[in-house]
């Protein structure tokens, strides 16, 4: 009789697959800023401020807005790289740290990260295989080295060749592979990636995306997927939220999101994508005016001084996060998964387009 053994990610399986990995509970951070010594009010920028949502089981969340909305500060958030001021994280159905059962060591070890810049991320010191090794030789793992070579061969590196070069005799597309190989090395269940193809030409770019669902199938990952480029957020996505100045403006399935964006903000983003169709090209700018200041955010919806519907509502009170408004029958197969933060997807808000879109 044979049995057949389960990817790490599976046999760990706490809660079924019905129970999120990753549950994200009203996440803070704000970073002081250094003003004049004489000034009584200390100012804080608002990096991340309210950030709920949830990650389900072997699927993948991509995370998209501009420059400084706060998404890279939430994957490091999340990563307990940097400490968060207020907000709670349920793993799996555990608490982690002062939350619940889980201590910060064990969540590290269920969580790995891969970042843009593949040079800064590894020792020039080491040697390609004590890289991937070096994790698990410290937590005393046996086969430390034969567990790198074998993922140094999975992500597509002859170990023979590779194996004893060092980072800067390796390209970009290498280097990042390595980076994968690593984090994989404690099997992880969770795997954050920030920016981790934007660095990389777009033939190289590909051949680490496949490579990332291929992994995903295997060991049945979970993905957190930060980046600018919207082409390849639809491409390796199941579901995608949207962040705008330290806030969530909207969260669903990638097709729902690319197909019937319904934040303005959202849909200028997406207009933003160059397309090789000659009927749909962008000819003037979608969105005018810079993000506001994130020292001191604006009261009630922060989009508001950027998005031609604003209304009085807009400026008087913050939109919460809710389902989308949709004909019944089409709300009944979406079910609660697509949601917007806009007044004009509130009916009781007082906006004339809710009002109208419910009329209709």
């Amino acid at each position: 009789m044979t049995t057949t053994s389960l990817p790490a990610a599976q046999a760990a399986d706490r809660g079924g697959p019905a129970q999120p990995l990753l549950t994200v509970r009203d996440l803070k951070k704000r970073f002081p800023v250094r003003g004049h010594p004489f000034e009584c009010e200390k100012k804080f920028v608002h990096a991340v401020d309210g950030v709920s949502f949830s990650v389900a089981k072997g699927k993948t969340l991509g995370i998209v807005g501009e420059s400084g909305c706060g998404k890279s500060t939430t994957a490091r958030l999340i990563a307990r790289l940097v400490e968060p001021d207020s907000g709670a994280m349920i793993f799996d159905g555990d608490g982690v740290g002062e939350f619940g059962g889980l201590a910060l060591k064990a969540f590290r070890r269920e969580l790995q990260m891969v970042f843009q810049d593949s040079f800064a991320s590894l020792n020039p010191r080491l040697s390609i295989v004590d890289t991937i090794a070096f994790g698990p030789r410290a937590h005393g793992v046996a086969d430390a080295d034969a567990r790198a070579r074998a993922l140094l061969a999975r992500v597509g590196l002859e170990p023979g060749q590779f194996a004893s070069r060092y980072p800067h005799e390796l390209s970009g597309g290498q280097r990042q592979r390595v980076n994968i190989a690593r984090a994989l090395a404690f099997e992880p269940r969770l795997l954050i990636l920030d920016e981790a193809v934007a660095a990389l030409d777009k033939s190289v770019q590909a051949q680490v995306l496949n490579l990332l669902q291929e992994l995903k199938a295997e060991r049945a990952l979970t993905y957190l997927f930060i980046s600018h480029d919207l082409h390849v957020v639809h491409y390796l996505s199941d579901d995608v939220m949207v962040m705008y100045l330290g806030k969530v403006v909207e969260i669903g399935p990638v097709e729902r999101i690319y197909g019937q964006a319904a934040h303005p903000y959202t849909r200028a983003l997406l207009s933003a994508v160059p397309s090789m169709d000659p009927a749909r090209r962008t000819e003037k700018s979608p969105l005018s005016g810079d993000p506001p200041n994130p020292i001191n955010p604006p009261p009630g919806c922060r989009f508001r001084e950027r998005c031609p519907s604003a209304e009085a509502v807009c400026a008087g009170r913050e939109p919460a996060l809710l389902p989308t408004i949709l004909p019944t029958m089409m709300q009944a197969a979406a079910g609660d998964a697509h949601q917007v933060a806009c007044h004009m997807n509130d009916p009781l808000s007082g906006h004339t387009q809710a009002i109208a879109r419910v009329a209709a």
